[in-house]
Formats: C-alpha cells, structure tokens, sequence
C-alpha cells in the first residue's frame, strides 16, 4: 500500500482499513509463534502499513480542528 493510496481514502475508510491491518497482523504473530509463518517479511510490511494509516489519519484530524 502506499501513501498516495491511503491519502485517497475517507476517515471512516482508513478507520476500517486500519481495524483489518490490526487483525492481519495478529493472524500473523499467531502463525509466527505456532511456526506456520512462510512470508515473515509481511509482518514488518504490515506494521508500515498500520503506521502509514495512523499517520495519515492524524494528519486528517489536525486539518479538520483547523
């Protein structure tokens, strides 16, 4: 995902976008801890994207307060 894409996207978009990045990545450490986790570079994509969204989505609630 990139940051152009998720700029596109409306509050409750990234709202939802984020609770589905936070379940993904829960499914993953599971399967990291129970050694079923084939692609562990995910795990750290996944924590970008969740930072990417939370990011962004501060930047959204500042320019509204303003």
């Amino acid at each position: 995902m990139k940051a152009g894409e998720v700029r596109d996207m409306t509050t409750d978009e990234l709202k939802d976008k984020l609770i589905q990045l936070k379940k993904e990545q829960f499914n993953l450490r599971f399967q990291k801890a129970s050694g079923q986790l084939e692609k562990t570079a995910r795990i750290g994509e996944v924590r970008r994207d969740i930072a990417r969204v939370k990011t962004i989505l501060g930047e959204k609630n500042a320019q509204s307060a303003n």
